[in-house]
């Protein structure tokens, strides 16, 4: 033990000096030569690159060179520097897809029987393929449901991939799927939920609602003790999420659509005569705030009802459930301590990257019935112990939820509740706005973060010109949608640096031409 004392002392300066040389974000990424060469075409490297390099290389020395792979720290110092570069660089906020047989073109056959090498596989990511994507995480990015992760759990995304744990049971990955249920003990919390639930992180909303679905229907037959003639069915309304339906084609299920409210709700009074006259449905999807309107639905009535029709009740929170983290909002979700399973993905308002869900379950004992995989090479799995394999359509998973642990560890709960505090607010003050225009139509009062607006008298050809012309400038990103079944434009606040009063001056300032230009 005594003779390993000096290899951590120097592990640990190398690791000091390494923090000190992250470059800055504002230079230009160049490459760092391998260890021992030249710089590329003659020229002498920087400083900071060669401090880098060293650092990189000293904090490699442990690993002798592959066999097979040979000496890698050229490929790990050129990734490393530049994830400590982009972690904190400036979002680049314009559009700007390009055709694959434009890619083809400007990047050629990168897959070769003798590779490209690191340098050259790194400068084609950073200043052709990078560039082709669009920045979810920018402030003006207001589209779909972005993503606003904070530079925390960005960087320990990377600390993620280099540990390379495997997740799925607790043998493997105890330390840190221990600190990911301390995550999901936070959420579980904000439910309302009792000690004894459980969750596990997973890909994203549409992996959580399958997860979630095939549980509800597992525990139905053993309850039921057989499939009911015609097959199984859920209920849902027709606001609901695509991967709703989607998962109950993958499931066999039909999909009984309840209608809503005149506000867009699905409620328990319009469940009732459904489930009574309808044995098949044996679950209940209900929002927790949808994607196109940020609308909440009647959750309570709808456990109510649900439940003394024997039926499972999931609420879809992907989006909308990180308000329960609002002292303000929460009230909005009122009953959903009843309710059985519940997601919300933190890539999109708990500010992780992608990709992350978290799968709750208030009893996750007919999960545990529903996913637990076995055969003689798992025999031997610690069931008493937390094993995400257990809880969802999965074996092999990394441990995402890892980034969001760093980042609400680092912040405190009392930070997250303020950003989604302030995204709130954000939208409120937008559509205050938009409805005391002479040119703007607010559509309805915002119940979450999502702003749903019309410019009235513009055709959806003239919706669509001033869409992608702002988009192409990288002034807004801000897409047509449908609602109520006429098109409509919507806003998503879920970047908490977004400024309101630069998204209204926007607003003010690009739509007041009659054709959209």
């Amino acid at each position: 033990m005594n003779g390993d004392a000096p290899d951590r002392a120097r592990f640990r300066r190398a690791h000091a000096t390494m923090l000190d040389v992250i470059p800055d974000p504002a230079q230009p990424l160049s490459p760092s030569p391998a260890p021992g060469a030249a710089a590329p075409d003659g020229a002498a490297p920087s400083a900071e690159d060669s401090a880098f390099s060293r650092a990189s290389d000293a904090l490699q020395r442990h690993r002798e060179p592959s066999e097979i792979w040979g000496d890698e720290r050229e490929a790990v110092s050129l990734a490393l520097r530049w994830a400590a570069s982009h972690t904190t660089v400036a979002t680049d906020p314009k559009t700007t897809a390009r055709s694959a047989e434009e890619l083809q073109a400007a990047v050629g056959d990168t897959i070769t029987e003798d590779g490209i090498g690191a340098a050259r596989a790194m400068a084609l990511f950073d200043e052709v393929l990078l560039p082709a994507t669009r920045s979810s995480e920018d402030p003006m990015n207001l589209a779909y449901i972005p993503a606003a992760p904070t530079r925390a759990a960005v960087a320990f995304d990377t600390v993620v991939s280099a540990a390379n744990v495997f997740g799925g049971i607790w043998e493997n990955g105890a330390g840190a799927i221990f600190a990911e249920n301390q995550v999901l003990r936070w959420l579980s919390d904000l439910l309302g939920w009792p000690t004894d639930s459980a969750g596990v992180f997973v890909s994203g909303g549409t992996q959580g609602n399958l997860s979630a679905l095939a549980t509800a229907r597992d525990h139905a037959l053993r309850e039921r003790g057989r499939r009911p003639e015609g097959g199984w069915a859920l209920a849902c309304a027709s606001t609901a999420h695509s991967s709703v339906s989607s998962a109950a084609r993958l499931l066999d299920m039909d999909v009984v659509t309840v209608p809503v409210d005149d506000r867009g709700h699905l409620t328990g009074t319009a469940l009732e005569q459904l489930l009574a006259e309808d044995p098949r449905i044996c679950a209940v999807v209900a929002s927790g705030g949808t994607t196109n309107a940020g609308i909440i639905d009647d959750i309570a009535s709808v456990v109510e009802v649900a439940h003394r029709h024997g039926a499972w009740v999931h609420v879809d929170g992907a989006y909308g459930g990180a308000a329960l983290a609002s002292r303000t909002a929460r009230e909005r979700f009122a009953g959903i301590e009843q309710a059985d399973s519940f997601i919300v993905d933190p890539h999109k308002w708990l500010f992780a990257p992608y990709d992350c869900c978290a799968l709750l379950y208030r009893d996750p004992r007919p999960a545990a019935a529903a996913h637990s995989q076995h055969a003689a090479y798992l025999d031997s799995i610690d069931r008493g112990e937390s094993n995400p394999s257990d809880l969802a359509a999965h074996l092999s998973r990394r441990t995402r939820g890892l980034p969001l642990w760093y980042s609400l560890a680092t912040h405190g709960t009392a930070a997250y509740a303020a950003a989604v505090d302030r995204c709130l607010d954000s939208a409120r003050t937008v559509a205050e706005a938009i409805a005391a225009s002479e040119h703007l139509e607010l559509l309805m009062e915002p119940e979450l973060s999502v702003v749903v607006f019309r410019r009235t008298g513009w055709t959806p050809a003239e919706y669509r010109r001033w869409s992608q012309r702002l988009a192409r400038e990288g002034t807004l990103l801000c897409l047509p949608t449908a609602f109520r079944g006429e098109i409509a434009l919507r806003l998503a606040f879920v970047n908490p640096a977004t400024d309101p009063d630069a998204v209204i001056a926007v607003l003010e300032s690009t739509m007041r031409e009659a054709d959209g230009s």
